[in-house]
């Protein structure tokens, strides 16, 4: 299945996808040490983002998460990618500061399209799933 989106910061990336419908805080949701969703009651709670393609809706809560998603790179724990429905600007400046190729807008809604564990290709804006 291949998607086409818009890419905020390009990359060429290959992942394992890790999936959620609701939408992530980086402060408070996300532990900066470990790369383990922390928020409590967050249907990621306990996984790590750690070399993940992360799909999520778009970010939510403070501009300090943009920081934090910086730190996760600093501390090795990052996303290998993001891929948002709509990237808000804390998400957007996270992964440019970061260096973190993330997509959004894509031609179909990833969430409803991917699974848990299918392998993702990015190639700026190009997004190649397989099951």
């Amino acid at each position: 299945m291949n998607f086409t989106g818009k890419a905020v910061w390009e990359g060429e990336v290959e992942g394992k996808a890790l999936v959620s419908e609701d939408p992530i805080s980086f402060l408070g949701g996300v532990d900066p040490e470990t790369g383990e969703i922390v928020e409590p009651g967050h249907q990621l709670e306990g996984k790590s983002v750690k070399s993940r393609v992360l799909i999520f809706p778009h970010g939510k809560g403070s501009t300090v998460g943009s920081y934090v998603i910086y730190q996760l790179v600093l501390n090795g724990v990052a996303p290998a990618a993001m891929i948002n429905q709509v990237a808000e600007p804390v998400v957007a400046i996270g992964a440019i500061i970061a260096e973190i190729p993330l997509v959004h807008k894509l031609n179909k809604n990833p969430i409803k399209n991917v699974e848990n564990g299918n392998k993702i290709s990015i190639q700026g804006k190009n997004v190649r799933v397989e099951k």
